[in-house]
């Protein structure tokens, strides 16, 4: 679906008070069962400290995949149509997305993301099967992810459901990431995945931190463009702060009252860095002298 500017407010609105009433960490979506009907406990044991970050495990052999169409390559046929997939957070970024791109010639930002939704619990909200409709339905060129804050809980896979920061959970993270991206990729769809921010509860903010791990390896072993937004959404000192300075140099709240979610603020601080490197790819800025 498409917005209008005078549409943003409503959107980013709907995104942030669904995502403060559903997800995560407790509330509807997570308080469902984390043993699957008709699957069994992993024998593995969860991480030794809650937020403790293992070392990743490498996934699978990924086969190899085709080469997308280059974005400037597209621009220059026609429309590029870029799509945000992911959850709540990704909602925010859609609007911060559809805002730093409004005006750009031939370029359209498009929202598919989903509230309550994520990688882990396919029984919910099947995440291949929806992109796969999404994409029969309304095909781009370019799909902006944004997912994880849903996905500290088990994953059921072959029958085992595996505990959340375990080797089996992270190769069975691993695999869903790598499914998506080779869904997207067999349709000639550029992939660009954005990473999680800093959050405010430490060990929540861990979890996190695991799946960006997680995350950023698979993008490195497939190729894929990979925002870092941790450092973007810290302050001075590495840590969770709601204020942080805007590009003036004045102090702006930049996070929802959750510590989990950002302000408007916020998420135009998070898709800056994405809509330049899409405008780079395209050719839509000049080039250094």
């Amino acid at each position: 679906m498409k917005f209008g500017i005078n549409a943003l407010t409503g959107v980013f609105l709907v995104g942030v008070v669904a995502g403060l009433a559903l997800t995560p960490d407790g509330r509807e979506w997570m308080r469902r069962p984390t043993l699957l009907l008709g699957g069994q406990a992993s024998a593995e044991a969860p991480p030794s400290a809650e937020g403790e970050a293992a070392p990743v495990v490498a996934a699978a052999v990924s086969a190899p995949v085709a080469a997308v169409t280059p974005l400037s390559e597209r621009l220059a046929k026609g429309q590029l149509r870029i799509g945000v997939f992911g959850d709540s957070m990704a909602d925010g970024l859609y609007a911060g997305l559809y805002r730093d791109l409004h005006g750009q010639p031939n370029v359209s930002v498009t929202k598919f993301s989903q509230v309550s939704t994520g990688l882990s619990r396919y029984d919910y909200v099947d995440i291949q099967a929806r992109t796969r409709g999404q994409l029969d339905e309304q095909p781009v060129d370019v799909a902006v992810v944004l997912f994880g804050t849903n996905d500290a809980q088990g994953i059921e896979l072959d029958g085992t459901v595996h505990a959340f920061g375990t080797e089996g959970w992270k190769a069975a993270y691993a695999k869903r990431v790598d499914d998506l991206v080779a869904l997207l990729r067999s349709r000639d769809v550029a992939v660009y995945w954005v990473g999680l921010p800093r959050m405010k509860r430490e060990s929540f903010d861990g979890r996190m931190a695991l799946i960006n791990e997680v995350v950023s390896a698979r993008m490195r072993a497939l190729g894929v463009p990979y925002i870092e937004t941790t450092a973007l959404t810290s302050n001075a000192d590495g840590g969770y702060e709601a204020y942080l300075p805007n590009d003036a140099g004045r102090r702006t709240l930049m996070r929802a009252n959750d510590g989990i979610h950002m302000s408007m603020a916020g998420y135009l601080r998070m898709s800056a860095p994405v809509a330049e490197r899409l405008k780079r790819d395209a050719g839509l800025t000049a080039p250094a002298n």
